[in-house]
Order: C-alpha cells, then sequence, then structure tokens
C-alpha cells in the first residue's frame, strides 16, 4: 500500500514551504516516526517524521516552495 507524504500546515499562517532537505535518499528504506526530512517555512526549519514504513520515493525538488498539501514523496 502506497502512503503519500503530503506537506503539512505547521502553523496557522502558513501556505507553503520549502524543500531544505531530505534526511534520506530515494529509494532508501525508512521507518515510520524517523525524521524524512527538513522543511523551511518563514519562521523555522522543521524536521518531519515518515508517515509510515517503506521505500522512499521522493518527488519534491530540494530548494523548491510547494503548497500544503502538496505530494512531497511516497511510500511503499
Amino acid at each position: 500500500m502506497t502512503t503519500q507524504v503530503l506537506l503539512p500546515k505547521i502553523g496557522f499562517s502558513m501556505n507553503e514551504a520549502t524543500i531544505a532537505e531530505w534526511l534520506h535518499a530515494d529509494g532508501a528504506a525508512v521507518t515510520e516516526g524517523q525524521p524524512l526530512y527538513a522543511l523551511e517555512s518563514d519562521k523555522a526549519v522543521q524536521e518531519i517524521e515518515a508517515p509510515a514504513s517503506g521505500t522512499l520515493k521522493i518527488i519534491a525538488t530540494v530548494g523548491e516552495v510547494y503548497q500544503v498539501g502538496a505530494v512531497l514523496a511516497e511510500i511503499n
């Protein structure tokens, strides 16, 4: 089963954020709850945890701005 990794809404006024860094390579095995990527908003940089365990397929590019709810990756 595929789990989509979506850009979360961290703050009340947050509408978009930048992917600062992926903490795992494309194709890597990840475990639910471990830090997956660093998200940079206008207020802070925060590590976001993996929502599921499996193999990571990265869709979003580091340095790009994405809207809340955008699909950043998939975990199979």
